[in-house]
This record gives C-alpha cells, sequence and structure tokens, in this order.
C-alpha cells in the first residue's frame, strides 16, 4: 500500500522558514532504495507551487554527512568569484583527476578564505580540520539534505552572494541531460562514514516548460563496492519518472 501523508511543517531550513510549506512524507518512495540495497532520502521541491515530496524525513532534515564532491560547487563559486580561476575550463575534466583539482584549489584559496565563505553561507556545521585539501571528504565539515537543497535554488536563482556570471559558470559545470522536453542537471559524490559505511549524494534540478524542480537523494551502504554515484542517479531518475518528469508534461 502506498503511504502517504501530507503534512504542514514551519522548518527553519530550506522547508525555508518564510512560511509553513505543504509538505508530501511519501514513505513509498523507499521500495527504490530497498530495492537497490542502499538506505537512503530523498526530498523534491517543485518550486512554482512551493511544495515538497519528501522521503524519510527524519533523515532529510536531521541527519548530517560529509558533502565529499558537491562541496565542488561553493569550492567553484568562490574560486571564480575571487579571480583564482577565470572560468570553468580552470576546474579540469572531473572524475578523479577534477577532485585533484578541487584539492590543490583548495589548498590555493587558503583556509581563510573558504572559511569564511563557509561561515557566510552557513553551510553545514562549517567544521574545518587542519588539511585544508581534505575537510569537505573527511567526515569533519557535515551538512544536511535540506541545506543541500536550499543552496541549489538560490544558485538556479542566482541568490547567493556571488556575481551572476560566477552562478552561470557554476551551473554551467552541472553535469547534465538535456532535449526538447527537459533539461536535467546534477552533481554526484561518494565517500565513507566514521563507521566506513558509503556515502552517496545525488542533487540537482530537472526543468520541464521553463519550469525548475530541486532535488537531492542521499543514500549510505556498507558494501565497498557499490556506485553509490549511478546508484543515487538511477534511484532518483525512477522517482522522477513516477512523479511525472521527462515527458514535457510538468
Amino acid at each position: 500500500m502506498r503511504k502517504v501523508v501530507v503534512v504542514i511543517l514551519g522548518i527553519p531550513l530550506f522547508f525555508f522558514g518564510c512560511s509553513p510549506n505543504n509538505v508530501t512524507v511519501d514513505e513509498s518512495l523507499g521500495r527504490y532504495f530497498d530495492s537497490a540495497g542502499v538506505k537512503g532520502s530523498f526530498g523534491l521541491f517543485d518550486n512554482g507551487h512551493g511544495h515538497f515530496t519528501i522521503y524519510n524525513l527524519s533523515r532529510y532534515s536531521d541527519s548530517f554527512y560529509t558533502p565529499g564532491a558537491t562541496f565542488d560547487i561553493l569550492q567553484a563559486l568562490v574560486a571564480i568569484q575571487t579571480g583564482v580561476v577565470k572560468d570553468e575550463k580552470g576546474f579540469g575534466t572531473g572524475g578523479d583527476t577534477g577532485q585533484v583539482v578541487f584539492s590543490q584549489l583548495a589548498n590555493e584559496l587558503g583556509k581563510d578564505t573558504l572559511k569564511k565563505w563557509i561561515d557566510s553561507l552557513q553551510y553545514g556545521n562549517k567544521a574545518m580540520s587542519s588539511d585544508v585539501s581534505t575537510f569537505w571528504q573527511d567526515n569533519t565539515l557535515k551538512i544536511n539534505c535540506d541545506e543541500q537543497l536550499g543552496l541549489l535554488k538560490k544558485l538556479y536563482f542566482n541568490q547567493l552572494p556571488f556575481f551572476a556570471r560566477t552562478q552561470e559558470i557554476v551551473r554551467r559545470m552541472m553535469s547534465a541531460e538535456s532535449n526538447s522536453v527537459y533539461r536535467f542537471c546534477y552533481k554526484t559524490a561518494q565517500e565513507r562514514r566514521e563507521n566506513g559505511d558509503g556515502i552517496g549524494w545525488v542533487m540537482g534540478w530537472v526543468e520541464e516548460n521553463k519550469h525548475p524542480y530541486f532535488f537531492v537523494v542521499n543514500l549510505e551502504s556498507a558494501d565497498p563496492t557499490k556506485d553509490l554515484r549511478e546508484t543515487g542517479l538511477v534511484i532518483v531518475k525512477k522517482i522522477l519518472h513516477e512523479q511525472g518528469f521527462f515527458e514535457g508534461k510538468k
């Protein structure tokens, strides 16, 4: 049986404290995580109607995890804003090579500059370890799903305290799939928790008929061989298909 609960919440995160928001808690979406052999949470924000669809609300709003490569979004914003990097060409080609570039970039930007922006944006728990090149991977800096979704929305609408050009470039850096019907933009990450479990992120937005919908998937597995980036992408696409996306009807 499909278990859906509609609740009114006033959570001062991206449920955004502006006014109580209509939230559908849909526990039936757990079947996608179960079939993939992972646990996790999912959030989808319909910007046009101010409506959330969430699976596993407690994990979505109350649990914090290392951001891994999703921190590239903030670091890219800072690097372009400060002139350390001119545009997206300065960040390499992604993957493992891209992460080496971001580790080197963190050293160039320096701890003080990064801490200034982390504090300014109220990013996660705002914690940094002594190693400026790994703190977003080593379980020092942590963030929850709701804050990730809020960052995406502000980035999309040029609402972050960076130049519009800076935000436009970083949006272009997101992986994208598009055709005449939709545009699907996302960022993925995979790291490890302190207990050894893998942690994955898939976060971004899907546009249909010029309307954006923002999503975040957080997932976890004790299987060290599982590719949580790919697993997360499969999960989010299945959920979005169920919600009626990718058909140009939204």
